[in-house]
């Protein structure tokens, strides 16, 4: 499986989101089977001016690598317990992975951003790390086409205020992956 190059992600978060639907996640950690789901859910964050994104705070520590080059991890801890993982556009501004549908026979339970994490391996140790070469990666898959692509607006994110309404969750309507519909 070849990964894509870094350039994939050179475009804006919202682009990306769409873009990123059908395109695989690897996970490939040495003297392991790969782990490897094909993306069915994403929400685009925009960056400092969108109020639903982390770096409408500020740059801190945390928010860093969402300033740094596009196409890199960030991944980040919620609740105190639990991983997400982001593919970065750069300015502040990244695409948070929703929900995977397991291509590979160990991989389950991706229906969700801290499922996604778990069920890959996916931990604070990939913060940063650039998504186009193991152990941590993006490949090309199977595009999803533009009559299944649901457009909706992110979860989770009420106190957002107007930003809670703007479009920028999309989803592979056929599959059964996705956290919610």
């Amino acid at each position: 499986m070849t990964p894509l190059p870094l350039s994939f992600s050179a475009r804006s978060p919202k682009q990306l989101a769409r873009a990123l639907l059908g395109t695989l996640v690897v996970h490939a950690p040495r003297n392991q089977r790969p782990r490897i789901g094909r993306i069915v859910e994403t929400e685009a964050y925009l960056g400092p001016h969108d109020l639903a994104c982390h770096t409408s705070k500020g740059r801190t520590k945390r928010t860093e690598p969402m300033f740094g080059p596009h196409g890199h991890a960030y991944v980040y801890l919620v609740y105190g317990m639990h991983f997400c993982l982001n593919v970065v556009t750069g300015k502040g501004a990244a695409v948070l992975l929703r929900a995977l549908e397991p291509v590979s026979k160990h991989l389950a339970d991706c229906d969700g951003p801290a499922k996604l994490t778990k069920a890959l391996g996916v931990t604070l140790a990939h913060n940063t790390l650039p998504l186009n070469r193991a152990p941590l990666f993006l490949a090309e898959g199977t595009k999803v086409p533009t009559k299944y692509v649901t457009v909706t607006t992110r979860i989770g994110v009420d106190y957002a205020k107007e930003w809670a309404q703007a479009p920028l969750r999309f989803y592979d309507s056929r599959s059964e992956w996705v956290s919610r519909r």
